[in-house]
């Protein structure tokens, strides 16, 4: 019989929905956030750890924080171009804080998401431990040194100064969400259940199995039981409750039950279905409830198949995914609910249905988001093992730490729906018997990584397995023990089978990184083995560049060894520029569409990110690799894939910009779709038919720019389907603002993005504008950032003001805590001001 307590937790679930309390945080439910109320310092001495250091002129802020964004930058950062040529070094974070009296007796946990890197946490003096990976969640118990009647003070050091650490931007301080958890001493602990199911179309065999710990003096029996709610917060099924005896010699349990729910509504892409488990634990003999624990999860079955590829719920389909490295822009690597969520919805928009985790564990809210949003997730573990690749990265830690690390990714992650796939490694070193970068520039690091090894570096046929052979088996064997349920797999960029992390036989699934030549070697070297790409194309593109004739490529740069330059720091959008190593988009997407063994790509990337500005360097500072430029402006080459991936979406992209010389010889290109045929047309006058062709994904016309219009046409069956005009644009005349939302929450967290225009008289974008705007910002919120997609801007995030690029800016706008309007002022010298009006409620 269900007690009173718990049919009042039911039907709060009823009320709000199963899905509406799990989704309000991206911890452990029972946590509260503690990210309010900290104070600052960037700098360092070790009295900075006492509850009695005098911290009063310290800066006030709340979390998640990233200081190294607010910095300038500057060649000499030690991060190199890399790594975002911004700041590093070291930061203090401490905070202040009582026990309510309901936190009286019980053990209070102090939860990170993340905090990069090297973190040191005290509690009253007392140092709790160090954590060096700056993408693990990690948790200290703060209970022995909690002061009960007095002020606690905790204290967080945070070390990112020997740099460079990471190929790419990292950011600096306590990026990810802290929660504070305190329980009854008989809980389950963090990540202390595990959900699998075997999933038909017809029934759900559901296996939940609970870990429970006691602190508890005396012998207790307890009982348990797990409720299964579907996402209107109905209870649809419960399972049997089972009583267990702790005590101080037993003090913890693991509990195994079973349920069956017949027709499950399946989580999928397109419906992404979630169900809430709540388990109770209460005293067998009292009643008394001692914890509730929620886990959301949902129903599916995925195959890989080495000649078919990929099904989810027995329906075949690509994986149509992106790479995606951690940063938020402007915002830095400090982590924003909102931001994630915005980021994935441009991408599901374009057709995405798929996220790799590039090349680190996630923040907690980026899998809950997936899990909401219908995104299969790829869950990436390391970047190197023990072969380090700059000078000061995580490889120095991984003898020491790449067991636990790796242990609470999976059992942190393994309950998500939308996580299928496993890597442990991202182009790790030892896939060869020899490979060294750590004598390199970082620039020179991230190149070589995909110029190839000599034969004489691979695992030889009939021999042992090697070292790293042997490693590769420990870590996919790891994850098998902790996660049976889901295939192991490594982004690898030596094709070769002697691989040696091919050659142990332990990765489920065959990952290359590039290599579109060899792909079709893969079903003769792997016949048993499904391959996916793990990661693809690397093209490079700077919004609303255009290098002419578009029908030239430009792989750039030539060789890893070679520096490499070119006047306009920028790469033309036609397509037709990448890496060495890659491909254009249109090639290796015909490969994917054409071979069925392929299961599906992802992208090198959906978003530009900051660091790691191939081809150039120095003023260059963040990626061209994007389809999706660094402010959350799409690229052109964003509507092909939309034009492929989103059937149900009529796509019509005409590009370039209609603002050239008179007489000038233009490429326009089109991406379209449903259609049979385009037509382009200049002031009226026909420039030709174009009808799709095997293996190519764009229309093309070579013209003659004339003032006035350009307009393509789709049809189909004779019929317009679609039309698509640019006119040349005047001088510019006026600034508009256009909000993402109207409407935010008064969180203190909620955003907006303002995407700011420089139009002509007319209401044209001006292509060519770099208009200097400068922001006000009133009432309910304030500016978080400023960004124009420029990859070469030094100008600051944090700034009331941005140049615009290529016609286009963005601001954004957060909500300060309080209810009411926010007024958004742009000006400009002599132009048009403009103001809009974003409510917070």
């Amino acid at each position: 019989m269900l007690s009173k307590v718990n049919l009042i937790v039911l039907a709060c679930l009823a009320l709000f929905g199963g899905a509406a309390i799990f989704s309000a945080s991206a911890a452990d439910p029972r946590a509260e956030s503690f990210n309010d109320g900290w104070k600052f310092s960037l700098g360092d001495a070790p009295e900075m750890a006492s509850p009695d250091y005098d911290d009063s002129n310290w800066r006030n802020l709340s979390l998640p924080h990233d200081w190294a964004i607010e910095g300038d930058f500057n060649i000499d950062n030690p991060s190199g171009t890399g790594g975002g040529a911004l700041p590093g070094g070291i930061g203090w974070y401490r905070k202040s804080f009582t026990i309510s009296p309901a936190q009286q007796g019980k053990k209070t946990f102090i939860d990170f998401d993340g905090a990069y890197m090297n973190s040191t946490v005290f509690i009253n003096g007392h140092e709790l431990g160090t954590r060096p990976y700056g993408y693990a969640s990690f948790s200290y118990d703060l209970t022995p040194y909690l002061k009960t009647d007095g002020e606690n003070v905790i204290a967080v050091r945070v070390n990112n100064a020997e740099q460079p650490n990471s190929r790419w931007y990292s950011g600096c301080g306590i990026y990810r969400n802290v929660w504070l958890r305190s329980l009854n001493e008989i809980h389950i602990p963090l990540w202390g259940q595990q959900i699998n199911a075997d999933v038909t179309d017809s029934i759900a065999a559901v296996t939940i199995r609970t870990d429970i710990v006691s602190n508890a003096r005396k012998t207790r029996n307890i009982s348990i039981y797990t409720a299964l709610i579907d996402a209107a917060g109905k209870m649809i099924g419960k399972t049997e409750p089972r009583t267990v005896r702790l005590s101080q010699k037993n003090a913890s349990a693991e509990v195994t039950a079973k349920l069956d729910l017949r027709n499950p509504h399946l989580w999928s892409t397109e419906d992404p279905y979630l169900y809430t488990l709540a388990t109770f634990i209460s005293d067998a003999k009292t009643g008394e409830l001692l914890d509730t624990y929620l886990q959301t999860t949902g129903f599916r079955y995925f195959s890989f198949d080495p000649k078919t590829g990929f099904s989810l719920n027995g329906k075949a389909m690509k994986i149509n995914g992106v790479c995606m490295h951690h940063d938020l822009g402007a915002l830095g690597a400090a982590v924003n609910t909102r931001a994630i969520e915005r980021q994935l919805e441009i991408l599901k928009e374009m057709g995405v249905n798929a996220y790799r985790a590039s090349h680190n564990p996630p923040a907690p809210e980026v899998l809950d988001l997936c899990d909401r949003m219908g995104i299969l997730v790829m869950d990436e573990t390391f970047d190197m093992w023990r072969k380090k690749k700059t000078s000061h990265d995580y490889a120095r830690y991984f003898p020491d730490w790449h067991e636990r690390d790796l242990t609470d990714l999976i059992v942190r992650d393994r309950n998500h729906p939308s996580v299928i796939i496993y890597s442990i490694g991202n182009e790790v070193l030892e896939q060869w018997s020899s490979a060294k970068a750590d004598t390199l520039t970082l620039e020179q690091a991230n190149l070589i990584l995909n110029f190839g090894h000599g034969k004489e570096n691979l695992a030889k046929e009939g021999e042992n397995l090697s070292v790293n052979s042997l490693l590769t088996k420990k870590l996919a064997g790891m994850v098998k023990d902790l996660d049976p349920s889901r295939p192991v797999t490594a982004g690898c960029n030596e094709p070769d089978p002697g691989n040696h992390l091919f050659r142990s036989g332990a990765l489920d699934i065959i990952g290359y990184n590039y290599h579109d030549n060899w792909f079709d070697s893969v079903p003769g070297w792997f016949p048993d083995k499904p391959f996916i790409i793990s990661e693809s194309v690397s093209a490079l593109m700077t919004r609303g560049y255009y290098r002419m004739p578009s029908d030239s490529l430009y792989i750039w740069p030539k060789r890893w060894d070679i520096e490499f330059r070119d006047s306009t720091f920028s790469c033309s959008s036609y397509d037709n520029c990448h890496a060495p190593w890659g491909n254009t988009h249109e090639g290796t997407l015909g490969h994917v569409d054409s071979k069925d063994f392929i299961a599906g790509q992802f992208i090198w990337t959906g978003f530009d990110y900051l660091g790691e500005p191939t081809p150039f360097g120095w003023p260059a500072r963040s990626s061209y690799f994007g389809i999706v430029d660094l402010a959350g402006i799409p690229k052109d080459i964003y509507y092909m894939y939309q034009s492929q991936w989103r059937p149900d979406k009529t796509v019509l992209h005409l590009f370039p910009h209609w603002n050239w010389q008179p007489g000038q010889e233009i490429d326009m290109w089109a991406y379209y779709n449903n259609a049979d045929e385009v037509e382009l047309f200049i002031n009226g006058e026909s420039q030709g038919i174009r009808k799709p062709e095997p293996g190519k994904y764009h229309a093309s016309w070579r013209v003659s720019f004339q003032p006035g219009s350009v307009k393509a046409v789709s049809r189909k069956d004779g019929r317009t389907v679609a039309t698509r005009e640019i006119r040349t644009a005047g001088s510019p005349y006026r600034i508009r603002l256009t909000p993402d939302r109207q409407s935010i929450k008064a969180d203190g967290k909620d955003l907006s993005y303002v995407l700011v225009e420089i139009l002509d008289k007319d209401g044209n974008l001006c292509p060519w504008a770099e208009n200097q705007v400068t922001f006000d910002v009133k009432g309910a919120g304030f500016n978080a950032g400023v960004d124009n997609g420029s990859p070469i801007s030094l100008e600051h995030f944090k700034d009331n003001k941005r140049k615009a690029f290529y016609g286009k800016a963005m601001l954004i706008v957060q909500n300060n805590g309080s209810e009411g309007p926010v007024s958004v002022t742009a000006t400009s010298p002599d132009l048009k001001p403009f103001t809009t009006t974003i409510n917070s409620f």
